[in-house]
């Protein structure tokens, strides 16, 4: 309470009186509803409505002491009204976010040089290993690969078991990590 008996105000010494949280609450009841129908016919969004009239009482404890007391409803429409042009703002930037996310993601990627020949070098590289394999390894992992087949495909195509085949590209893949590196 302030020295003069107001109890909207904290009274701290040596800085601006601010609005007490009590009278905060009291204006609250007094204009919080009808704020907040204010605000969800400027949004056309409720729960907008709801975040912006809590964002508005905020700047009332924060600043609202600079208000006059016969004008307290008027500066919560005010700020409310700016409030929610700032929450517009923020969405609208929020929307082109991702409406550019979502363009840049079914673009293909695209690469710089250097990665695109860095790429090159290690499939020349893995073409080279795959050469090392021995040829029954070779044969699953080139079908598995290149020609997408499933493994049971392959141990049909070969006549072998499947537990064969998948031991084969196991024992490949294991060989591949191991000199790639």
């Amino acid at each position: 309470m302030s020295d003069d008996g107001d109890p909207t105000h904290s009274g701290r010494p040596g800085s601006p009186e601010r609005l007490s949280a009590d009278a905060v609450r009291a204006l609250y009841l007094l204009h919080g509803r009808d704020l907040q129908l204010f605000l969800t016919g400027v949004l056309k969004n409720s729960d907008a409505a709801q975040d912006v009239c809590q964002a508005t009482f905020q700047r009332l404890l924060e600043s609202g002491h600079e208000a006059k007391a016969e004008t307290t409803r008027g500066w919560l429409f005010k700020v409310g009204f700016n409030e929610a042009l700032a929450w517009r703002r923020r969405e609208s930037q929020r929307d082109k976010l991702h409406r550019k996310a979502a363009a840049t993601a079914d673009q293909p990627n695209i690469e710089l040089p250097v990665q695109s020949l860095v790429r090159r070098e290690e499939i020349e590289k893995l073409k080279r290993l795959l050469q090392d394999l021995p040829t029954e390894q070779q044969l699953v992992v080139r079908q598995r690969i290149q020609e997408d087949r499933t493994f049971a495909q392959i141990a049909d195509e070969l006549n072998v078991p499947l537990g064969t085949v998948l031991t084969r590209m196991r024992l490949a893949v294991q060989k591949l990590q191991k000199w790639f590196g």
